[in-house]
């Protein structure tokens, strides 16, 4: 952990008097009990999950960093009920504002890979979407090769906007070397999207999932999280009545519905940060969007806590174990006895998450579309 002191040399430590607003956290509220970087560097040898806040906006607009975003969030989150002692808190404070864009990109990524390489799970507060490029470099500079899920009512792929927060998609999805496995877009609304670039994203193997889709099958969006090692959220994806600060639409997910996806998120064993964009406090009513948020984090901390009950897949006995067959292919499914989450077999004889629907099908002699877009991008 040595090098982790390192990296306060691109933080802000936080006020918790200015974030309490001077009246204090009650006993059992987050805020009591999260280690915070507030004068003195946290010990973080034991933190699970460490926040870090980012609110640059530069590649949204001709905006200026708007640091107290990320903090009004931070006082949202810590007022509510910590009731996982067993997931530690950690907070290292804001990223300190870089003379250019790209300044601040590098202060963010060097501060997420060294938490990454320190084996802690982070939660990014931005800042506009495009910081996701940052939070991708940090994987980049560790050559560590990951599956990405980014949850948004755009496919920021329109390489003709002067906005980097429209087109940082591009970059990061074909840029080299990559670093990219597979990505996977949840939530996006058919009319804001190009026919053409949802074709292109096919042709890439990517998975992409409409916004109907998902909320009419949300159980079938936890085993494409559970694959995932970077989620990355755009405040756009949620509608209008649940997060006033998103303008784009009326529509989207609902309150609920994105913390039951943060949550999914943090029951993954491979996911290690998370990053939720796109929250503008000026055009935020009675900050109800950082309640939204901060009810999001929370959900991802009681999915962490749920996830540590998991088995691990080679302790058999902690599992039911199906054979079947489909088109000819013998596999196994695995039903965790103490989740109920689905694993199945590909031909390599490696695991990947799926659904019990999957299950059904095979049964039924189909193939899953899960396993034969598995297989395609093998």
């Amino acid at each position: 952990m040595a090098n982790i002191f390192q990296i306060t040399d691109f933080l802000h430590p936080l006020d918790l008097g200015l974030l309490s607003h001077d009246e204090g956290y009650r006993e059992g509220q987050v805020g009591k009990s999260i280690r915070v970087y507030d004068g003195e560097f946290p010990d973080l040898e034991e933190a699970d999950l460490v926040l870090v806040g980012c609110g640059e906006a530069r590649g949204h607009a001709a905006g200026h960093p708007d640091p107290s975003g990320p903090d009004a969030i931070r006082h949202q989150f810590y007022s509510l009920y910590y009731w996982h002692p067993d997931v530690r808190l950690a907070d290292v404070g804001n990223i300190r504002q870089g003379a250019s864009l790209q300044d601040t990109y590098a202060a963010l990524r060097t501060v997420v890979a060294e938490l990454l390489e320190a084996g802690k799970t982070v939660i990014i507060l931005g800042g506009s979407h495009d910081l996701t490029l940052a939070q991708y470099e940090a994987y980049k500079s560790l050559n560590r090769i990951i599956e990405v899920t980014g949850i948004d009512a755009l496919i920021n792929l329109a390489t003709d906007s002067p906005q980097k927060s429209q087109h940082f998609l591009m970059e990061m999805l074909t840029g080299e070397p990559n670093f990219i496995r597979h990505y996977n877009h949840i939530g996006f609304q058919s009319y804001f999207v190009h026919p053409h670039m949802l074709e292109t994203m096919d042709k890439l193997r990517f998975d992409c999932f409409r916004l109907g889709h998902v909320k009419e099958y949300m159980d079938e969006m936890e085993p494409v999280i559970r694959n995932s090692n970077m989620v990355t959220i755009d405040m756009d994806a949620i509608q209008y009545a649940a997060a006033p600060s998103n303008y784009t639409s009326p529509n989207g997910l609902n309150g609920e519905e994105a913390c039951t996806l943060t949550r999914y998120c943090g029951m993954s064993p491979e996911l290690s940060s998370i990053g939720i964009y796109g929250y503008d406090l000026g055009s935020d009513l009675q900050q109800l969007t950082a309640k939204q948020i901060a009810q999001m984090i929370w959900y991802f901390v009681d999915g962490r806590h749920k996830g540590l009950t998991e088995a691990l897949l080679h302790d058999r006995e902690n599992f039911f174990e199906f054979h079947t067959a489909f088109a000819e292919v013998d596999t196994i499914f695995m039903q965790s006895k103490k989740t109920g989450r689905w694993w199945m077999q590909l031909p390599n004889r490696q695991f990947i998450a799926c659904s019990y629907q999957d299950y059904l099908q095979a049964s039924s002699n189909e193939i899953p579309e899960r396993w034969l877009r598995a297989q395609e991008r093998s």
